[in-house]
Protein backbone atom coordinates (compact mmCIF):
# COMPACT_ATOMS: atom_id res chain seq x y z
CA UNK A 1 0.00 0.00 0.00
CA UNK A 2 1.37 3.42 -0.41
CA UNK A 3 -0.17 7.07 1.04
CA UNK A 4 -0.73 9.93 -0.26
CA UNK A 5 -0.75 13.37 1.29
CA UNK A 6 -4.13 15.49 0.31
CA UNK A 7 -3.72 18.95 1.21
CA UNK A 8 -6.07 21.36 1.35
CA UNK A 9 -5.44 24.81 2.74
CA UNK A 10 -4.32 23.99 6.33
CA UNK A 11 -6.06 20.96 6.45
CA UNK A 12 -4.29 17.70 5.76
CA UNK A 13 -5.37 14.14 5.26
CA UNK A 14 -3.54 11.23 4.95
CA UNK A 15 -5.14 9.01 2.35
CA UNK A 16 -4.36 4.98 2.36
CA UNK A 17 -4.35 3.54 -1.01
CA UNK A 18 -4.44 -0.29 -1.13
CA UNK A 19 -3.10 -0.56 -4.81
CA UNK A 20 -3.46 -4.32 -5.13
CA UNK A 21 -6.75 -3.81 -5.22
CA UNK A 22 -6.60 -0.86 -7.61
CA UNK A 23 -4.00 -1.98 -9.94
CA UNK A 24 -3.51 -5.54 -11.19
CA UNK A 25 0.30 -5.48 -12.04
CA UNK A 26 2.77 -8.38 -12.39
CA UNK A 27 5.55 -8.48 -10.68
CA UNK A 28 8.06 -7.05 -13.57
CA UNK A 29 7.75 -5.11 -16.98
CA UNK A 30 9.27 -2.78 -19.41
CA UNK A 31 9.72 0.28 -19.17
CA UNK A 32 6.54 2.39 -19.35
CA UNK A 33 6.95 5.35 -21.63
CA UNK A 34 5.28 8.47 -21.22
CA UNK A 35 4.73 11.60 -23.97
CA UNK A 36 3.73 14.13 -21.40
CA UNK A 37 2.19 17.32 -22.43
CA UNK A 38 1.23 18.28 -18.91
CA UNK A 39 4.64 19.98 -16.42
CA UNK A 40 6.61 17.94 -14.99
CA UNK A 41 5.93 19.94 -11.42
CA UNK A 42 2.20 18.97 -11.62
CA UNK A 43 2.26 15.33 -12.60
CA UNK A 44 5.74 14.20 -11.29
CA UNK A 45 5.11 13.44 -8.45
CA UNK A 46 1.85 11.09 -8.96
CA UNK A 47 4.30 9.54 -12.07
CA UNK A 48 6.88 8.53 -9.16
CA UNK A 49 3.83 7.57 -6.97
CA UNK A 50 2.44 5.06 -9.73
CA UNK A 51 6.23 3.68 -10.18
CA UNK A 52 6.71 2.85 -6.53
CA UNK A 53 3.44 1.38 -6.13
CA UNK A 54 3.38 -1.20 -8.90
CA UNK A 55 7.09 -1.92 -9.69
CA UNK A 56 6.45 -0.07 -13.13
CA UNK A 57 9.70 1.37 -14.59
CA UNK A 58 8.46 4.47 -16.07
CA UNK A 59 10.40 7.01 -18.75
CA UNK A 60 8.77 10.16 -19.42
CA UNK A 61 9.39 12.58 -21.87
CA UNK A 62 8.16 16.06 -21.88
CA UNK A 63 7.20 18.55 -23.88
CA UNK A 64 4.36 21.01 -24.96
CA UNK A 65 1.22 19.05 -26.03
CA UNK A 66 1.38 20.27 -29.44
CA UNK A 67 4.68 19.46 -29.76
CA UNK A 68 4.90 16.02 -28.68
CA UNK A 69 1.39 15.23 -30.90
CA UNK A 70 2.99 16.31 -33.77
CA UNK A 71 6.28 14.26 -32.97
CA UNK A 72 4.01 11.05 -32.32
CA UNK A 73 2.31 11.41 -35.92
CA UNK A 74 6.29 11.84 -37.28
CA UNK A 75 7.02 9.01 -35.69
CA UNK A 76 4.44 6.72 -36.62
CA UNK A 77 5.21 2.90 -36.00
CA UNK A 78 8.55 3.51 -34.81
CA UNK A 79 7.55 5.30 -31.49
CA UNK A 80 8.78 4.23 -28.36
CA UNK A 81 5.70 5.96 -26.14
CA UNK A 82 3.04 3.88 -24.81
CA UNK A 83 0.85 6.42 -23.15
CA UNK A 84 0.54 9.77 -24.33
CA UNK A 85 -0.78 12.50 -21.59
CA UNK A 86 -1.92 15.47 -23.12
CA UNK A 87 -3.15 19.10 -21.11
CA UNK A 88 -6.04 19.37 -23.25
CA UNK A 89 -8.60 17.39 -25.76
CA UNK A 90 -7.20 19.03 -28.64
CA UNK A 91 -3.82 17.23 -28.44
CA UNK A 92 -5.88 13.92 -27.68
CA UNK A 93 -7.78 14.64 -30.71
CA UNK A 94 -4.84 15.47 -33.47
CA UNK A 95 -3.43 12.19 -32.59
CA UNK A 96 -6.76 9.98 -31.81
CA UNK A 97 -6.04 7.58 -35.02
CA UNK A 98 -2.91 6.36 -33.50
CA UNK A 99 -4.65 5.99 -30.30
CA UNK A 100 -5.49 2.27 -29.13
CA UNK A 101 -9.19 1.92 -27.87
CA UNK A 102 -9.33 1.60 -24.57
CA UNK A 103 -11.42 -1.22 -22.40
CA UNK A 104 -15.01 -0.61 -21.09
CA UNK A 105 -13.41 -0.93 -17.77
CA UNK A 106 -11.07 2.10 -18.09
CA UNK A 107 -13.75 4.03 -19.92
CA UNK A 108 -16.31 3.73 -17.14
CA UNK A 109 -13.95 5.35 -14.42
CA UNK A 110 -14.93 8.93 -15.23
CA UNK A 111 -17.87 10.80 -17.11
CA UNK A 112 -18.50 9.81 -20.53
CA UNK A 113 -18.47 14.25 -21.24
CA UNK A 114 -14.69 14.11 -20.01
CA UNK A 115 -13.78 11.25 -22.95
CA UNK A 116 -13.41 10.55 -26.36
CA UNK A 117 -16.47 9.50 -27.93
CA UNK A 118 -14.86 6.52 -29.48
CA UNK A 119 -13.09 5.26 -26.72
CA UNK A 120 -9.78 5.93 -27.57
CA UNK A 121 -8.66 8.19 -24.68
CA UNK A 122 -10.00 9.32 -21.40
CA UNK A 123 -10.03 12.41 -19.24
CA UNK A 124 -8.29 12.78 -15.95
CA UNK A 125 -9.02 16.18 -14.51
CA UNK A 126 -10.74 19.37 -15.66
CA UNK A 127 -9.88 22.44 -16.01
CA UNK A 128 -11.90 25.83 -16.47
CA UNK A 129 -10.82 28.72 -18.69
CA UNK A 130 -10.60 32.25 -16.54
CA UNK A 131 -9.40 35.59 -16.90
CA UNK A 132 -7.18 36.20 -13.74
CA UNK A 133 -7.00 39.88 -12.89
CA UNK A 134 -5.14 42.39 -11.16
CA UNK A 135 -7.32 42.55 -7.90
CA UNK A 136 -5.61 46.34 -6.95
CA UNK A 137 -6.10 47.50 -10.66
CA UNK A 138 -9.76 45.92 -10.74
CA UNK A 139 -11.15 45.90 -7.87
CA UNK A 140 -14.69 45.00 -8.51
CA UNK A 141 -14.43 41.87 -11.09
CA UNK A 142 -18.24 41.99 -11.90
CA UNK A 143 -18.29 45.87 -13.01
CA UNK A 144 -14.92 46.39 -14.60
CA UNK A 145 -15.12 43.03 -16.10
CA UNK A 146 -16.61 42.08 -19.24
CA UNK A 147 -18.99 39.23 -19.18
CA UNK A 148 -17.94 37.54 -22.15
CA UNK A 149 -14.51 37.05 -23.51
CA UNK A 150 -14.91 38.93 -26.70
CA UNK A 151 -15.80 41.95 -25.17
CA UNK A 152 -12.05 41.92 -24.58
CA UNK A 153 -11.51 43.63 -28.21
CA UNK A 154 -12.57 47.10 -26.55
CA UNK A 155 -9.54 49.30 -26.96
CA UNK A 156 -9.79 49.98 -23.44
CA UNK A 157 -8.24 47.34 -23.27
CA UNK A 158 -4.97 48.34 -25.12
CA UNK A 159 -1.75 47.36 -23.45
CA UNK A 160 -3.38 45.82 -20.56
CA UNK A 161 -4.14 41.97 -21.55
CA UNK A 162 -1.75 38.95 -21.21
CA UNK A 163 -2.33 36.00 -23.41
CA UNK A 164 0.13 32.62 -24.22
CA UNK A 165 -1.17 32.24 -27.65
CA UNK A 166 1.89 28.94 -28.00
CA UNK A 167 0.19 27.30 -25.05
CA UNK A 168 -1.79 23.68 -25.81
CA UNK A 169 -4.72 24.69 -23.26
CA UNK A 170 -5.24 28.66 -25.22
CA UNK A 171 -5.07 27.11 -28.38
CA UNK A 172 -8.23 24.40 -27.32
CA UNK A 173 -9.96 27.46 -26.48
CA UNK A 174 -9.23 29.17 -29.57
CA UNK A 175 -10.95 26.03 -31.08
CA UNK A 176 -13.51 25.96 -29.32
CA UNK A 177 -14.30 29.43 -30.83
CA UNK A 178 -13.60 28.00 -33.72
CA UNK A 179 -16.48 25.37 -33.05
CA UNK A 180 -18.71 27.87 -31.24
CA UNK A 181 -18.22 31.29 -33.25
CA UNK A 182 -16.85 29.97 -36.17
CA UNK A 183 -14.03 31.01 -38.21
CA UNK A 184 -15.41 34.66 -38.99
CA UNK A 185 -15.75 35.90 -35.71
CA UNK A 186 -12.81 33.99 -33.93
CA UNK A 187 -10.69 35.92 -36.67
CA UNK A 188 -12.21 39.06 -35.54
CA UNK A 189 -11.74 38.33 -31.83
CA UNK A 190 -8.29 37.71 -32.61
CA UNK A 191 -7.27 40.63 -34.95
CA UNK A 192 -8.94 42.75 -32.17
CA UNK A 193 -7.10 41.34 -28.99
CA UNK A 194 -3.81 41.67 -31.51
CA UNK A 195 -4.67 45.30 -31.79
CA UNK A 196 -4.82 45.45 -27.91
CA UNK A 197 -1.31 44.55 -28.03
CA UNK A 198 -1.66 41.80 -25.45
CA UNK A 199 1.79 40.95 -23.72
CA UNK A 200 2.77 37.34 -25.10
CA UNK A 201 4.07 34.77 -22.78
CA UNK A 202 5.49 31.61 -22.53
CA UNK A 203 2.50 29.37 -20.95
CA UNK A 204 0.10 29.71 -17.90
CA UNK A 205 2.19 30.42 -14.84
CA UNK A 206 4.52 33.40 -16.15
CA UNK A 207 0.92 35.14 -17.34
CA UNK A 208 -0.35 34.77 -13.87
CA UNK A 209 2.97 35.89 -12.45
CA UNK A 210 2.82 38.86 -14.55
CA UNK A 211 -0.95 39.86 -13.36
CA UNK A 212 -0.16 39.79 -9.77
CA UNK A 213 2.90 42.04 -10.41
CA UNK A 214 1.12 45.25 -12.68
CA UNK A 215 2.66 43.79 -15.94
CA UNK A 216 -0.64 43.46 -17.39
CA UNK A 217 -4.54 43.93 -15.39
CA UNK A 218 -6.24 40.76 -16.85
CA UNK A 219 -4.89 37.43 -18.44
CA UNK A 220 -6.67 34.41 -20.17
CA UNK A 221 -5.38 31.16 -18.33
CA UNK A 222 -6.20 28.03 -16.72
CA UNK A 223 -7.89 28.50 -13.20
CA UNK A 224 -5.58 26.24 -11.22
CA UNK A 225 -2.31 27.86 -11.49
CA UNK A 226 -3.73 31.06 -9.42
CA UNK A 227 -4.01 28.46 -6.46
CA UNK A 228 -0.43 27.24 -6.80
CA UNK A 229 0.63 30.66 -6.14
CA UNK A 230 -1.93 31.37 -3.34
CA UNK A 231 -0.93 28.39 -1.61
CA UNK A 232 2.59 29.72 -1.71
CA UNK A 233 2.19 33.60 -1.42
CA UNK A 234 -1.42 33.72 0.74
CA UNK A 235 -3.87 36.42 0.55
CA UNK A 236 -1.27 39.00 -0.43
CA UNK A 237 -0.55 37.48 -4.32
CA UNK A 238 -2.10 40.48 -6.35
CA UNK A 239 -4.33 38.22 -8.51
CA UNK A 240 -7.57 36.58 -8.39
CA UNK A 241 -9.77 34.56 -10.63
CA UNK A 242 -12.92 35.81 -12.78
CA UNK A 243 -15.34 32.78 -14.50
CA UNK A 244 -17.01 34.57 -16.91
CA UNK A 245 -20.85 35.10 -16.48
CA UNK A 246 -21.89 35.17 -20.07
CA UNK A 247 -20.60 31.67 -21.14
CA UNK A 248 -19.18 31.25 -24.17
CA UNK A 249 -15.78 29.86 -25.68
CA UNK A 250 -14.06 31.86 -22.20
CA UNK A 251 -16.20 29.62 -20.24
CA UNK A 252 -14.89 26.01 -21.54
CA UNK A 253 -13.72 23.21 -18.92
CA UNK A 254 -10.92 21.34 -20.96
CA UNK A 255 -9.69 18.22 -19.49
CA UNK A 256 -6.32 17.01 -19.42
CA UNK A 257 -6.68 13.26 -20.45
CA UNK A 258 -4.38 10.36 -21.86
CA UNK A 259 -4.60 7.57 -24.62
CA UNK A 260 -2.43 4.44 -25.01
CA UNK A 261 -0.68 4.24 -28.73
CA UNK A 262 -1.68 1.73 -31.28
CA UNK A 263 2.03 0.56 -31.46
CA UNK A 264 2.87 -0.03 -27.93
CA UNK A 265 3.80 -3.49 -26.87
CA UNK A 266 3.19 -2.84 -22.99
CA UNK A 267 -0.27 -1.79 -22.97
CA UNK A 268 -0.77 -3.92 -19.93
CA UNK A 269 1.59 -1.55 -17.68
CA UNK A 270 -0.19 1.37 -20.04
CA UNK A 271 -3.82 0.22 -18.73
CA UNK A 272 -2.20 0.05 -15.45
CA UNK A 273 -1.26 3.62 -15.26
CA UNK A 274 -4.95 4.82 -16.98
CA UNK A 275 -6.47 3.47 -13.66
CA UNK A 276 -3.71 4.49 -11.22
CA UNK A 277 -4.92 7.82 -12.64
CA UNK A 278 -8.28 7.34 -11.96
CA UNK A 279 -8.04 5.82 -8.57
CA UNK A 280 -9.69 8.02 -6.01
CA UNK A 281 -6.15 8.54 -4.15
CA UNK A 282 -4.56 9.93 -7.02
CA UNK A 283 -7.91 12.14 -8.00
CA UNK A 284 -7.47 13.73 -4.64
CA UNK A 285 -4.15 14.98 -5.23
CA UNK A 286 -5.47 16.41 -8.57
CA UNK A 287 -8.23 18.14 -6.75
CA UNK A 288 -6.18 19.60 -3.40
CA UNK A 289 -2.35 19.99 -4.71
CA UNK A 290 -2.68 21.11 -7.78
CA UNK A 291 -6.06 21.92 -7.52
CA UNK A 292 -7.72 20.90 -10.73
CA UNK A 293 -11.83 19.27 -10.89
CA UNK A 294 -11.86 15.50 -10.20
CA UNK A 295 -13.63 12.99 -12.31
CA UNK A 296 -14.21 10.55 -10.26
CA UNK A 297 -16.95 9.83 -8.18
CA UNK A 298 -16.60 10.76 -4.62
CA UNK A 299 -13.80 12.98 -4.73
CA UNK A 300 -14.23 16.10 -3.74
CA UNK A 301 -13.10 19.47 -5.34
CA UNK A 302 -10.85 21.65 -3.03
CA UNK A 303 -13.17 23.78 -1.61
CA UNK A 304 -11.17 27.06 -3.19
CA UNK A 305 -13.07 26.36 -6.30
CA UNK A 306 -16.63 26.49 -7.38
CA UNK A 307 -18.72 23.77 -8.31
CA UNK A 308 -18.52 22.56 -11.70
CA UNK A 309 -22.61 22.97 -12.16
CA UNK A 310 -22.66 26.78 -11.36
CA UNK A 311 -20.10 27.31 -14.33
CA UNK A 312 -22.20 28.89 -17.35
CA UNK A 313 -20.21 26.24 -19.30
CA UNK A 314 -20.75 26.59 -23.27
CA UNK A 315 -22.53 23.31 -24.80
CA UNK A 316 -19.59 21.77 -26.80
CA UNK A 317 -18.54 18.41 -27.43
CA UNK A 318 -14.67 18.39 -25.88
CA UNK A 319 -13.83 15.74 -28.73
CA UNK A 320 -14.57 18.75 -31.23
CA UNK A 321 -11.60 20.43 -29.92
CA UNK A 322 -8.78 18.11 -32.02
CA UNK A 323 -8.58 20.32 -34.82
CA UNK A 324 -4.92 21.92 -33.48
CA UNK A 325 -3.84 22.65 -37.38
CA UNK A 326 -5.96 24.89 -38.57
CA UNK A 327 -6.17 26.75 -35.06
CA UNK A 328 -2.23 27.44 -35.69
CA UNK A 329 -3.26 28.59 -38.86
CA UNK A 330 -5.51 30.76 -37.86
CA UNK A 331 -3.24 32.49 -35.42
CA UNK A 332 -0.33 32.31 -37.76
CA UNK A 333 -2.39 34.30 -40.07
CA UNK A 334 -3.08 37.22 -37.33
CA UNK A 335 0.24 37.42 -36.53
CA UNK A 336 -0.16 35.73 -33.26
CA UNK A 337 2.29 32.91 -33.78
CA UNK A 338 5.18 33.14 -36.18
Amino acid sequence: MIFLCVSCSSEIEIIEVVVEKEVQVEKTYDTLVIYSGRGESLIGPVIQQFSEATGIPVEVKYGKTGALAATLLEEGSKSPADIYFAQDPGGLGSVNAILSSLSEEIISLGPSWANSPDDKWVGISGRGRVVVYNNEAIKDPTTQLPDNIYDFVDPKWKDKIGWAPTNGSFQAMITGMRVIWGEDKTEQWLEGIMSNNPKVYAKNTPTVAATAAGEVEVGFVNHYYLHRFMAEEGETFAARNYFLPGGGPGSIVLVAGAGILDVSDNKDAAEAFLKFMLSPATQGYFANQTYEYPLVKGVNKSRLLPDLETLNTPQIDISDLGDLENTQELLRKVGALP
